[in-house]
């Protein structure tokens, strides 16, 4: 960063002049937290991407976000989305992100504005629109003049909507993002030119809130860091940096996106999220966006391909394993998030204003197998206290003046002790239980009280001296639950030993003059523990017991209630008054009255009606379909294939077709120098493979004597959303060869002696663990065996030389391991050649070396788009297997086909919110649509199973279209509700 005469040290002297004016319109910032209002704020985001859902789902994410404690939201802006094709922009319905904007401040939440133009995000390359790609000579993220010329068009656009809604305008956007992670790119230094640029665009726009980036930081700025572990390295390299600006965590990854053909992300569990959480809070953060909050859905063609091979494609869900699920449920990573955000609402001032203990200074006392880090503020402390431990214990922790607390701990954990917390006049908290709310309800103190169930907790209140002496002391009041209450007369201290039951428990009492209550619950009760407070700060409200809760935009309070018997209260400020009563209550139907002739009077009093679980739609068994004949035969020829952007479309399909004579009967190699998408080849109307490695690739293929028709069916899986090879060529580009070879080259690597290892020559397999040293140089030879092309593709190292020469990658990162490099340049015929290479790891999933005659090239190219793909005339089939002369289940109609279903919508009567989703069971590869949205891709290769289907799309008879590569017969495709549509929900209160 440059030193004093920054616009980044400008901004801060302009902050800190504001703050000493008591100017409170704007948000400042100190060394420790941002300030709104002239108070210290904790920064605690929620992203959600306004493009990844109907805009009718808007209202209700957002409203998750805000009950799990969330007081700003986070969203990126997606370029193509809003310009799909060159000059014509779209801010209409789901892409209306004004209204998002607009909803955020509604529901009173702040926003952190993320334009780009690079967003990255698992997105369709990144954000840009595919049209760009097509500009001559344009490079991405640099300053590019024709790249330039278009972001300036777009900010052009986008920064008006955000600047309409800033803080200045009365709007609730309070920073804004300038580009994204481009430290992965290159250094600050190298970088300033280009992040200089887009910073300036975006400030004479009219952005007055302060701008922040992440990994990588820019003059003029706040910059974060991304991560999912290593709080404290992330800490100090930005207090390094920018010692004088908040710490923030500007992308925290909760969960992870997944891949066509990848395992499920399900490895950051529950238990490490919460966590990572302490430890972001340990570490001294005063900001974390939770990313994703929400993940959603990559409708239509928008998913990406990502870094680490060459087929890694997203899939159509971006559930991301976040807190709330792609239906917008809630998730036990919910619950994680939310009783760790009431916590940091209920102490935020003091993890605001605190530093780290130093470790000499620390004297807590505790076993073995234990740690202890802590933060003060004053004579204010929070102790972080860690297990190392293989199992939960409740272990003893001593504090000063020999104050002993027991704390149930479990393996891994990050359990935050208070020690004499100020909570009112006089009156100071020592706990080692989780302390998920502290605020004035109804006039009365209220500490919620969290711990596991059927363990104990210790709470401990000190009082301070007052000259009156009864008002100094604690007065207990009322108890639900049995609770052994000592009192320390030598230090004024109340210790209350406490029992978490499934049922809450309440303890009234006044200590200092003061009225306090605490609520006692069980960690599931706390999960199902809502705090509502209306968008001025006027209404506060608490419930207890429900599964999941919704507000309404007229306040009007609604809960699930899995469980009827279970225990509901409300507190705070309800129409009717606080309250206790089971979830069997909430559900009332007066019982008819008995006809007069009924021998026996029967009492008129209500009964508890659990409203019946909601059915999915059921498809017939006799959908209609449509074969699609592929051909391009009424095309006009081209040289060579072309790629989608070249072609003029930006998802879908693209058929490729060409002739070609054989001399003979038998299989002959295809050789696809340059493919970036998964293809279906077809010779003579018959399927002879299905390329899913792509880069380049070779293909045996069956061919008869004469001539033959090659088809290539093409899928636009998706572009690069983040690469330091941004705008790659999808498809099939440039020429198609017959004939040619591949070889696998993993193994059989040559190693050196290695003096300092004492490491004897070698041979060395890369598809294997091994234990080399860092830039060991590794040889391998081949020979072209008459061929006069080659490709290498796959995971080389940096450093890559052929025969003495090394092969140019000037864009290189070790974290993209993959490369498709054109090395035919560099080898020579007839004699061996030497590939040196220096180690990186192992083991590669991919090394692959192709050669190929270049007079093998095939010629006179035919290519159709996805217009040829569409049905042109429907049949009635039948799947029951019943039926005698049906379609056999299970069968294939070996080309593409089209299958149609008409289905109603899911009958709820009101009392149920239900998502659907399809299950393709039996079926291949292809896309899914209801009522002219098109839904997304599918691929049974997993890990992803069902498909939503959003109900806000849905009509009351309604159209359902798959489109399957192989034609297999769809015998076994249904539509489910998920498990939480069954569960009923009841008007809580108002």
């Amino acid at each position: 960063m440059t030193e004093p005469t920054s616009l980044l040290f400008q901004e801060q002297e302009n902050n800190k002049l504001s703050s000493k004016n008591d100017v409170h319109t704007e948000l400042t910032y100190d060394a420790r937290s941002f300030y709104l209002n002239g108070e210290r704020f904790f920064l605690n985001s929620a992203t959600i991407h306004y493009f990844r859902m109907p805009k009718e789902e808007w209202r209700d994410v957002l409203m998750k976000a805000k009950l799990a404690g969330m007081n700003c939201i986070d969203t990126y802006f997606a370029w193509n989305v809003h310009e799909p094709e060159e000059g014509q922009w779209s801010f209409e319905g789901d892409n209306d992100c004004g209204a998002f904007l607009d909803l955020c401040a509604e529901l009173g939440m702040w926003v952190i504005a993320r334009p780009g133009p690079f967003i990255c995000a698992e997105w369709d390359f990144g954000g840009f629109p595919y049209w760009l790609g097509t500009k001559e000579n344009v490079k991405f993220r640099e300053n590019n003049e024709t790249y330039l010329h278009y972001v300036q068009l777009y900010f052009d656009q986008i920064i008006p909507v955000i600047r309409k809604r800033q803080l200045s305008a009365g709007g609730t956007v309070i920073l804004v993002q300038v580009e994204n992670e481009y430290g992965y790119l290159m250094d600050d230094e190298a970088a300033s030119t280009h992040m200089t640029t887009l910073r300036d665009g975006i400030l004479e726009r009219g952005i007055d809130v302060p701008l922040i980036t992440c990994v990588g930081g820019a003059e003029g700025t706040i910059e974060g860091a991304n991560f999912w572990s290593g709080a404290d390295g992330h800490y100090a390299n930005l207090r390094s940096k920018q010692p004088d600006t908040p710490k923030i965590v500007t992308e925290f990854w909760t969960g992870w996106f997944e891949n066509w053909g990848g395992p499920s992300a399900i490895q950051k569990t529950p238990s490490l999220l919460d966590r990572r959480i302490m430890e972001i809070l340990r570490a001294g953060y005063t900001g974390i966006s939770y990313y994703m909050f929400y993940g959603g859905t990559n409708f239509g063609g928008y998913g990406g391909r990502t870094l680490g091979g060459s087929d890694i494609f997203m899939i159509t869900s971006y559930d991301y394993d976040a807190p709330l699920s792609e239906y917008g449920r809630v998730t036990p990573k919910y619950a994680v998030t939310k009783n760790l955000s009431y916590y940091v609402r209920a102490f935020g001032s003091l993890l605001m204003k605190s530093e780290e203990i130093a470790t000499e200074q620390i004297q807590v006392r505790h076993p073995g197998g234990i740690s202890v880090r802590g933060r003060q503020a004053g004579e204010e402390k929070i102790w972080f206290v860690e297990s190392h431990k293989d199992e939960r214990e409740t272990v003893s922790v001593t504090l000063e003046e020999g104050r002993t607390l027991p704390i149930s701990i479990h393996p891994g954990q990050i359990v935050p002790l208070l020690d004499r917390v100020q909570i009112a006049e006089q009156v100071y908290l020592t706990a080692g239980a989780l302390i998920t709310g502290n605020e004035m309800i109804n006039g009365e103190l209220t500490l919620f009280i969290t711990a596991d169930r059927g363990q104990r907790s210790v709470v401990e209140l000190e009082l301070g001296a007052k000259q009156d002496a009864m008002a100094g002391g604690l007065i207990l009041k009322e108890s639900t639950v049995q609770v052994l209450v000592e009192h320390d007369a030598g230090r004024n201290a109340y210790r209350f030993d406490l029992f978490h039951f499934q049922e809450p428990g309440v303890v009234r009492f006044e200590a200092s003059g003061i009225a306090i209550r605490f609520i006692i619950l069980d960690r599931d009760a706390m999960n199902r523990t809502w705090r509502m407070e209306s968008a001025d700060g006027q209404s506060l409200r608490y419930a207890i017991g429900f599964d999941d809760v919704d507000v309404t935009a007229s306040g009007q309070v609604k809960g699930m209630i899995s469980d009827p018997e279970r225990t509901m209260m409300l507190l705070g400020d309800w129409q009717d008054g606080e309250q206790t009563r089971t979830g069997r209550e909430f559900f009332t139907q007066e019982v008819e009255t008995q006809p007069e002739s009924a021998s026996i009077a029967v009492e008129h009093q209500p009964a508890w009606v659990i409203p019946a679980a909601p059915l999915a739609p059921v498809l017939c068994k006799s959908p209609e379909f449509s074969r699609v004949t592929l051909t391009a035969k009424q095309r006009s020829a081209s040289g060579h294939p072309i790629d989608f952007s070249e072609y003029g479309q930006d998802f879908g399909y693209l058929l490729y077709e060409c002739d070609f004579d054989s001399t003979v009967d038998g299989m002959l190699n295809l050789v696809l120098p340059n493919i970036q998408d998964t293809a279906r080849i077809i010779v003579n109307g018959a399927e002879q493979a299905l390329v899913r490695q792509v880069g380049a690739a070779v293909v045996p293929i069956q061919v008869t004597q004469g001539q033959n028709t090659l088809q290539m069916l093409v899928q636009h899986m998706g572009r690069l959303n983040f690469s330091p090879y941004l705008g790659e060529h999808k498809g099939v580009a440039g020429a198609v060869y017959l004939g040619g070879q591949v070889q696998d080259i993993r193994r059989d690597w040559q190693m050196e002696s290695d003096t300092s290892t004492g490491t004897e020559i070698g041979t060395i397999h890369l598809d294997e663990v091994n234990s080399i040293r860092g830039g060991t140089v590794l040889r391998r030879s081949f020979t072209l065996d008459g061929m006069d092309r080659a490709v290498l593709v796959g995971a080389p190292s940096k450093g890559l030389r052929i025969n003495g020469i090394e092969i140019p990658m000037p864009a290189y990162q070790d974290w993209f391991a993959f490369q498709t490099l054109d090395i035919s340049g560099y080898v020579k015929p007839g004699v061996v050649n030497t590939l040196e290479m220096p180690y990186s790891r192992s083991p590669l999933n991919r090394l692959e070396l192709i050669t190929y005659l270049h007079e093998g090239e095939l010629q006179d190219w035919r290519m159709a788009g996805t217009d040829a793909l569409l049905p042109a005339s429907w049949e009635s089939c039948n799947l029951s297997e019943d039926t005698p002369g049906v379609i056999t289940p299970g069968a294939s109609y070996s080309q593409p086909v089209w299958y149609r279903w008409r289905f109603a919508k899911p009958v709820t009567a009101g009392h149920h919110k239900v998502n659907l989703m399809l299950r393709l069971t039996g079926m291949s590869k292809g896309t899914i649509h209801v009522n002219g949205h098109h839904l997304g891709r599918y691929w049974q290769i997993g890990p992803q199973e069902d498909y939503k289907i959003p109900v806000a799309w849905l009509r009351e008879e309604n159209e359902l279209l798959i489109f399957d590569e192989e034609g297999r017969t769809p015998e076994r495709v249904r539509l489910l509700l998920d498990e939480m549509s069954r569960y009923p929900w009841s008007t809580v209160g108002q």
